[in-house]
């Protein structure tokens, strides 16, 4: 029953940020250029996200554990460190230059569009070079 929960929290991310737009890079490209062709479409898609997920967060933390676990699993870090700040900045970066945040990227891969594989594939790559960097760092220091 999970996977299934899973399965469909996907398709109706999917189908949002289809459906509002953000699968087009040139959406949040068009936000970021408040000199020229700004759209402002963005700022109401991440209010809707806000408001959902306010009104999600009130639903879901009036039970004693989520649906398909036996207790919630909050992140209990407040440190801001250089991992933080440096991927942090990545994303800002990447999302900048290429219109592209991963979740709508991952969407935009059933269009077939160049940019989208692209994107997804250095995304990938990246991800898998953060990994080894890190496990190497364990390793050198065990």
């Amino acid at each position: 029953m999970g996977r299934l929960a899973i399965l469909l929290s996907g398709l109706l991310f999917g189908t949002g940020v289809t459906v509002s737009g953000m699968v087009n890079p040139m959406k949040v490209l068009n936000f970021l250029d408040i000199f020229g062709q700004w759209d402002a479409t963005l700022i109401f898609v991440m209010g809707a996200g806000l408001i959902v997920t306010s009104l999600g967060y009130q639903i879901i933390f009036r039970r004693s554990a989520p649906l398909f676990a036996t207790s919630f699993r909050l992140p209990t870090s407040q440190d801001i460190d250089t991992k933080l700040l440096g991927g942090a900045a990545l994303f800002g970066l990447g999302w900048g230059i290429s219109g592209f945040c991963p979740g709508p990227a991952i969407a935009s891969l059933v269009f077939g569009r160049m940019e989208s594989i692209t994107f997804v594939l250095a995304m990938s790559a990246g991800m898998i070079l953060t990994k080894q960097i890190q496990n190497r760092a364990q390793t050198s220091k065990a």
